[in-house]
């Protein structure tokens, strides 16, 4: 690994300075116990967090404008502003972990197939594109495609990124290496090899076809797992898992942990337009064999999940269950069993008009709260997937101070 300049250093020290400032505040301590309530199924008020957002419109000032040259510690200086301008504009209740997390040199071959894709772009800036996937198993011997990936730890750059680490940061912040969360959507994977609409065609016509594509692909995922548990290659000190916080009393941050020590996330985003009944099939029959594996895991995204709680709830070591914007939130609220906490993800769409419509937002949030106080539900509020706030920062900002508004009341 290439040496860093003293350039890059004196950036990575301001910044991380800047960072343990804010990480090591008592306000945190706080938020973490608030989080392990809520994860420990006592809630004491609806949790909110903030993620994945347009980061191309959210500049107010150059604060997010990176300069380190250093290829891997770029990556670090990144994080450390975005986690900043979280910290100073949108809190809500994020946590800053009092530590600088640095990426272990994790390797993946992949699963052997690469998309093939047409993108169309409204915004240039943006990762936001419009994708469209053509076809590239058709048959039974094109599942041959589909390879087991290879996992490995590259020990001698890690060896070298603690030994920069210790120059870099000395004095100023600890670090700890963050290993890998895994993503155990497969449907996501298939959707992008087969194309979301021939999908739906061969689980009408050939679900044998299916199923062989699954078994394929879920042996290759419990290979991953076992990979990284060799090397314990799995990540417990990010405290995150599919935006959602993780912190709890059962699970404490650990290194080289094994799968069952960690979070993991598994959905099925495309089978809300398709039956319970098909999502039991073709989806919960494979999650079976895999959720065993972790010590937790955080179930669903995009996906509609009011109507097919009881085939989730099939699913083992489930702890959260997403309620997006497809479900009926009062259905969910209802039905969902007192063991899992409700994970709403409130609507980035009224983010997205002319303008910020306060009372809305105020009504989408509180409605959602109403749901869950009527049934004694275990609540969190994770707004992400944002597309756009139409170059208008503050409407966000603003959705946060309402947010924590509605839960503090």
């Amino acid at each position: 690994m290439q040496p860093i300049s003293e350039k890059d250093t004196n950036t990575i020290r301001a910044l991380a300075e800047k960072y343990m400032n804010y990480a090591t505040l008592p306000i945190q301590d706080e938020k973490r116990r608030l989080w392990r309530a809520l994860n420990g199924l006592h809630m004491e008020k609806p949790m909110v967090c903030i993620d994945q957002m347009p980061w191309n419109e959210l500049d107010v000032d150059g604060s997010l404008v990176c300069t380190v040259e250093h290829p891997y510690w770029r990556g670090i200086e990144w994080w450390m502003r975005s986690e900043i301008y979280k910290w100073e504009h949108l809190p809500v209740d994020m946590v800053l972990n009092p530590y600088i997390l640095l990426p272990r040199p994790i390797h993946n071959t992949g699963f052997g197939i690469h998309a093939n894709v047409d993108i169309s772009v409204t915004d240039s800036s943006s990762g936001v594109v419009g994708q469209y996937y053509h076809n590239q198993i058709e048959d039974f011997e094109d599942i041959e495609k589909i390879q087991t990936p290879k996992v490995w730890l590259d020990e001698e750059a890690e060896k070298e990124i603690k030994q920069m680490a210790d120059v870099v940061l000395a004095g100023v912040a600890p670090y700890k290496m963050q290993g890998h969360t895994m993503h155990l959507g497969i449907w996501d994977q298939i959707s992008m090899w087969l194309g979301v609409e021939t999908c739906y065609i061969e689980l009408m016509d050939r679900p044998e076809f299916i199923h062989a594509i699954m078994e394929r692909a879920t042996n290759a995922l419990i290979s991953q797992v076992e990979q990284y548990n060799a090397f314990g290659g799995l990540d417990t000190y990010t405290n995150m898992c599919h935006c959602s916080y993780t912190f709890s009393d059962d699970m404490p941050n650990k290194d080289n942990p094994t799968s069952k020590d960690v979070w993991a996330f598994g959905l099925a985003q495309l089978f809300s337009s398709v039956s319970p009944e098909i999502t039991d099939e073709f989806e919960a029959t494979y999650m079976k064999r895999i959720f065993p594996m972790f010590g937790a895991i955080y179930y669903g995204c995009c996906d509609r999940l009011d109507d097919r709680l009881d085939v989730v709830d099939t699913m083992p070591n489930i702890r959260k269950i997403s309620c997006s914007p497809w479900s009926d939130r009062e259905n969910f609220a209802a039905k969902l069993p007192k063991k899992y906490i409700m994970s709403n993800k409130p609507t980035p769409a009224l983010l997205a008009e002319t303008s910020l419509n306060e009372d809305l937002v105020r009504a989408d949030i509180r409605r959602t709260i109403n749901a869950a106080k009527a049934n004694n539900v275990n609540l969190e509020l994770i707004l992400k997937d944002i597309s756009t706030v139409k170059y208008d920062p503050k409407r966000l900002w603003r959705w946060a101070e309402i947010a924590m508004e509605e839960t503090s009341r």
